[in-house]
């Protein structure tokens, strides 16, 4: 299988409307990948707040319009991060929307673990309740985003739930770029899966993001890491490995808690 990820270099003084064209455009530019994956709220600002009530949509609106039509027109699983949906009653959440190669929306995620303890997203978010996984021909996906990566247990059920591929869009600072790093690693040797990372590049909010966007296999060897700018990291994966590191080191058969 052949991912790529786009580390968009988030400049929220330029229009939406042209940063979300120029997002669609680089998923069109993805054609003969299989999985694309954006990272988290690259639209709105992972650490812009104030934008975030004028700029929540529907799970239908511009964005997932948008990259439906991209990921149709590329024939690609589009994982394209994740926007502040408007939910009912005035609830807001900070939504991951997943797309198949024929632009059918495939699965939503509403992220469980919320930063900022007590204020920014934890006040301003509402918090998921679901585990999402979505199967492909190219194994089952489990969908986190960002800060859910310091949450072991939620990966140990994603793992139950049929997991091979982790798939983890983020808004992760610099200044905590190396515990982004060990944890993406973390999680892929604990649960024996691949880890997709895709993070942002830029500054949002006078906050310098941290880049770094990692493939990861089942041992927790890193197949491929993007710098800390704007760019697009491409690494060939063969999920078969993850059956077989179960395997070659049936680690998880000696589970005995949970």
């Amino acid at each position: 299988m052949r991912v790529s990820l786009i580390q968009l270099e988030v400049d929220l003084a330029e229009p939406a409307e042209r940063r979300l064209a120029e997002a669609a455009e680089q998923v069109r530019a993805r054609t003969g990948d299989h999985l694309v994956v954006l990272p988290e709220l690259w639209l709105p600002g992972g650490w812009d707040y104030a934008r975030w009530d004028a700029d929540a949509e529907d799970l239908d609106g511009p964005t997932a319009q948008a990259m439906s039509a991209a990921a149709r027109d590329a024939g690609v699983w589009l994982h394209a991060g994740s926007i502040v949906e408007r939910g009912p009653e005035g609830a807001h959440y900070n939504t991951s929307l997943l797309f198949g190669p024929d632009g059918v929306r495939r699965a939503a995620y509403r992220k469980i673990h919320r930063f900022g303890f007590d204020s920014g997203e934890a006040a301003l978010m509402d918090p998921g309740t679901e585990l999402v996984t979505c199967p492909t021909p190219y194994g089952t996906l489990g969908l986190a985003t960002c800060y859910d990566l310091r949450f072991p247990e939620m990966f140990r059920l994603l793992l139950d739930q049929g997991t091979e591929v982790l798939v983890i869009p983020a808004a992760w600072p610099a200044r905590r770029v190396e515990h982004w790093r060990l944890l993406a690693r973390a999680r892929a040797v604990e649960n024996q899966v691949f880890v997709l990372a895709c993070n942002t590049a830029g500054t949002q909010a006078d906050m310098p993001q941290g880049g770094h966007s990692m493939v990861v296999d089942p041992w927790g060897e890193i197949v491929a890491e993007a710098g800390a700018g704007g760019q697009v990291l491409t690494a060939e994966i063969d999920t078969a490995l993850v059956a077989k590191t179960r395997a070659d080191f049936p680690v998880l058969k000696d589970r005995r808690l949970g």
